[in-house]
């Protein structure tokens, strides 16, 4: 067996353990980019191999293969993609102030390092660590709210119910509000997504760092039907929702200018055509013409509002022909 085969055998009997109805030929040909009778063959290898590899019949026909207790300790690959991945992970819930979730991606890098041996414990922490040292985020200009941990944790709470929330919104000595929690959106400025009955069925954004007390109710509710936090913020080109200048978003970018904004990722949703001329449309749904006008700047007189004229009429006068680079 060839040294790339025993590292692809240990890979199958890794998922065979660690997946609860086991692995199907579907899902090594998948995985492993293989035709089926390659699959088969893994398999074959695989029973060959470990003593303790049982098959079943499920209900859609297919066969699958399990592996009933995982390989040995010593023939587990090495775990630094994992221990850097959980690293990262829990850098950034302590940056959004999910410490809760913190620290359980810390007792799970700490399992999978107590399963090493101390040598290879020590290898896999020094090579985690000197990449988590070369890794670094650019900097761009923005608001630097810390959100805090106690908020955090009542909204993350209030989600699991889902139960109501009281809060303390605006000023510190504001009348408590009860809301319904539908998410919690995170970013330069974290907002909770919620209903707030005694107003309105309206979903409303509350931004976290305004929020002075959130205590867990109990009382549950029911969401919203339909509602998807995903689609919900999809509404919007940045934060602002607003159903009034909610429609279809229409930019022309310059010939000049085009191949820079093929690579942005400017929505969700957004299409992109590229024009006999060289120039590029996109197109997509959304609010928020003042955020809109905000990038649109950035971009001089590279670009063109084709539709809807409240934007248009926003960022006319303001485009600038002299901007030395583009975004």
């Amino acid at each position: 067996m060839s040294f790339s085969k025993a590292v692809d055998l240990l890979r199958l009997a890794q998922m065979a353990a660690s997946r609860r109805g086991g692995v199907s030929l579907g899902d090594i040909c998948e995985e492993f980019g293989v035709s089926h009778r390659t699959a088969q063959r893994m398999t074959e290898a695989m029973e060959l191999v470990f003593a303790n590899v049982t098959t079943s019949d499920a209900e859609d026909r297919r066969k699958y293969w399990r592996l009933e207790a995982p390989p040995p300790e010593r023939l587990q690959a090495r775990q630094e993609t994992a221990i850097e991945a959980l690293e990262i992970a829990a850098r950034s819930a302590r940056d959004q102030s999910r410490l809760r979730h913190a620290q359980a991606l810390d007792d799970l890098r700490d399992g999978l390092m107590a399963r090493l041996t101390p040598r290879d414990a020590f290898r896999t922490e020094a090579d985690a660590e000197a990449v988590l040292a070369g890794l670094g985020h650019v900097m761009r200009p923005g608001p630097t709210v810390a959100m805090r941990p106690e908020l955090t944790d009542a909204v993350i709470e209030a989600l699991r119910g889902p139960f109501r929330l009281r809060i303390i919104y605006g000023s510190a000595d504001a009348a408590p509000r009860v809301v319904e929690p539908h998410g919690l959106l995170l970013g330069h400025r974290s907002y909770l997504v919620a209903r707030q009955p005694a107003r309105s069925e309206t979903i409303l954004n509350f931004r976290m760092d305004r929020v002075f007390v959130a205590e867990v109710m109990d009382e549950s509710f029911t969401f919203t039907s339909g509602f998807v936090l995903e689609d919900y913020a999809a509404k919007a080109f940045g934060v602002y929702q607003d159903p009034a200048q909610y429609g279809e978003v229409i930019w022309r970018f310059a010939p000049e200018a085009a191949e820079r904004a093929a690579e942005f990722r400017f929505h969700p949703t957004q299409v992109l055509e590229l024009q006999e001329d060289g120039s590029l449309i996109v197109r997509f749904k959304a609010a928020g013409w003042l955020e809109m006008a905000w990038h649109l700047y950035q971009w001089g007189d590279k670009v063109e509002v084709i539709a809807p004229a409240g934007l248009r009429a926003l960022v006319e006068g303001y485009r600038r022909p002299d901007f030395d680079a583009l975004p």
